[in-house]
């Protein structure tokens, strides 16, 4: 489970970018295409958060839809895999969301 390892990374990187504060928020946007089980990471998060600043954050995860745009006739797509071809038959598209794994945004407690 490669989950795992990514939620370790977005903690250790979210606890880094924090300087010590307390987080209590993480919003990750996870592409649809990206073959990240979303459920996976929320599952570890709790534990791989204990004993760091995240401990007790709240995990919010948004899910990016999949876009297209075809190369061939220029027009944009919604895609739910990485192979769905575009209305016009053509499969020389250029993938314009859905693959990403980003830290978005997180909350910080007020410094004391």
């Amino acid at each position: 489970m490669h989950e795992l390892g990514i939620t370790r990374n977005i903690v250790a990187i979210v606890a880094d970018a924090a300087k010590g504060r307390k987080v209590r928020r993480v919003t990750l946007e996870v592409g649809e295409l990206s073959g990240v089980m979303t459920d996976a990471i929320a599952f570890c998060f709790d534990v791989v958060a204990q004993g760091t600043a995240l401990e007790g954050a709240t995990l919010d995860i948004r899910t990016v839809r999949g876009r297209a745009r075809c190369t061939s006739c220029g027009s944009e797509f919604a895609t739910a895999t990485l192979y769905t071809p575009c209305a016009c038959g053509s499969h020389r598209i250029e993938r314009l969301a859905g693959e990403e794994l980003n830290i978005k945004t997180m909350e910080l407690e007020e410094a004391a």
